[in-house]
C-alpha cells in the first residue's frame, strides 16, 4: 500500500530530525519519502503493515501538519 500526506514539513533538516522516528516506526516493512519541492510537502510511505494514522500521528507528535490525502 502507497500511502500519501500532505505536511507542513519544508527543511531537509526537518527531515532529518524524523528520518529516526520514520525508519523505526516502518523497519524493513517499507520506505518513505518526502517531496518538498511540493507545494504540499508530500510524504509517500509504502507499508504493508502499519495504518495512516500512525504515521499522521507520529508528524503531529513531532510538531509537524499532517494528513493523508
Amino acid at each position: 500500500m502507497v500511502w500519501v500526506f500532505k505536511t507542513s514539513v519544508q527543511k531537509k533538516n526537518h527531515v532529518r530530525r524524523l528520518r529516526p522516528l520514520l525508519d523505526r516506526t516502518i523497519k524493513s516493512d517499507g520506505q518513505w519519502n518526502f517531496d518538498l519541492e511540493d507545494c504540499d510537502r508530500i510524504l509517500r510511505v509504502e507499508t504493508r503493515k502499519l495504518d495512516p494514522s500512525l504515521i499522521a500521528c507520529l508528524l503531529r507528535r513531532n510538531g509537524f501538519d499532517c494528513a493523508e490525502l
